[in-house]
């Protein structure tokens, strides 16, 4: 078996480079800590990923002295999320109630975000990423980890580490060959992920919601990122009414929306199912391996906080453990277990809320007449929740600093 083009024993093997692997990357690489970033694609892009950068993320790079750079980058700004329904419009947070200067969520398409961390991550030696490297297993001896396996277009390559940090979402190859089993919760819906064009001037509502649907609606420019939320299990049955179905629903919630699906979608096979899950491990680490982000705790779409509750993991983790790891010393569990400490009830209490208190605002069955949720109803009239909930989804339960 070839040998990395590292060489010898680094001190950190991050697996994945979204969000959670990408931040950790820069955190660990600018303490010292030698780090290699494993990304299983060429490049970033693809689409369906989340776009939202929540004040919380900005802060870290201010944190950092990138956050003049980072806004350069083409990004919109949203103060305020609010649902378009058939009986008016309701405010659910409201960002600008929050300190300035980040008193808004930022949509950039998260492959700009990526690049824009690998490129900070590149002026530190110690850091590298190497991409088309797909981790296929971990090198361990049956409880402790000690690197991984991995497959690249020139064959099986093998790295040794002090860590394993399984950044690789929530079908992880490195939770799965830890043997992590997560806990799984349904979320209330699914979602149909497609692209539709979008000319200058066009306008939708973020969200728009009707009878036995829900649409999320992001502008990416020249095109709508499109989220069609469906209740959970009903896309067989949505199928068998056919695509003018969803069109006709769609109408009046999102007439431009509509009439551009009617054109560009033609095949079911034009539309990605994204089934669903909430799911949380009962234990993110074994000795030598810890995993943060989907890959600990897979979160649904709703809100957009799973970006923000893994780069939070991210910057805990290098905090915690890169003092450890610059001393070129394998973190105790002790240690491992003190990020899960730090991270887990924000997680599991966001969850609860995705899987309990969110299933109000989504209809039942795809057919069910449209009747505000109570939920809904309750944070119109409420400047205060407006405001908690822009707090929990912006900054998070438990906001991390890099110090």
């Amino acid at each position: 078996m070839e040998a990395s083009s590292t060489g010898g024993v680094i001190d950190c093997v991050v697996v994945g480079g979204g969000p959670a692997g990408m931040v950790a990357g820069l955190l660990l690489a600018r303490q010292g800590v030698r780090v290699t970033v494993l990304e299983k694609h060429a490049d970033f892009l693809r689409d369906f990923r989340g776009d939202t950068i929540h004040p919380s993320t900005m802060k870290i790079m201010d944190e950092l002295g990138i956050i003049d750079r980072f806004l350069k980058i083409p990004h919109r700004r949203m103060s305020t999320v609010s649902v378009a329904a058939p009986d008016g419009e309701t405010v659910f947070a409201d960002f600008s109630q929050l300190p300035e200067p980040y008193n808004y969520v930022a949509f950039m398409p998260q492959w700009d975000f990526l690049d824009f961390l690998a490129q900070e991550s590149e002026a530190y030696p110690t850091f590298e990423l190497i991409r088309e490297a797909e981790v296929t297993d971990l090198v361990s001896d049956g409880n402790r980890a000690y690197g991984v396996l991995y497959r690249t277009p020139d064959g099986e390559q093998s790295l040794a580490a002090r860590l394993v940090l399984g950044a690789d979402g929530r079908s992880s190859t490195v939770r799965a060959r830890a043997w992590l089993a997560p806990a799984v919760s349904e979320a209330p819906m699914d979602v149909l992920w497609f692209r539709i064009s979008r000319n200058s001037g066009d306008e939708a509502p973020f969200v728009s919601t009707g009878s036995g649907f829900s649409v999320v609606a992001v502008d990416r420019g020249d095109y709508w990122q499109v989220a069609y939320c469906i209740p959970k299990g009903e896309y067989g049955a949505l199928q068998s009414r056919g695509l003018d179905t969803m069109a006709d629903r769609m109408q009046s919630a999102v007439p431009v929306i509509a009439e551009r699906f009617r054109q560009e979608i033609t095949t079911w096979g034009d539309i990605n199912l994204l089934s669903v899950s909430v799911d949380h491990l009962g234990r993110w680490y074994r000795p030598g391996l810890l995993c943060i982000g989907d890959a600990a705790h897979a979160m649904s779409p709703s809100g957009g906080v799973g970006i923000n509750l893994a780069v939070q993991d991210a910057v805990a983790a290098a905090r915690i453990l890169a003092p450890c790891l610059r001393r070129r010393q394998s973190p105790p569990v002790s240690l491992l277990a003190k990020v899960q400490r730090r991270r887990e009830l924000p997680a599991r209490i966001i969850q609860a809320g995705q899987v309990k208190i969110l299933a109000d605002l989504y209809p039942k069955r795809i057919d069910e007449p449209y009747k505000t949720p109570k939920s809904a109803q309750l944070m119109g009239r409420s400047r205060l929740l407006q405001k908690t909930a822009a707090r929990v989804i912006g900054l998070g339960l438990r906001p991390e600093h890099i110090k």
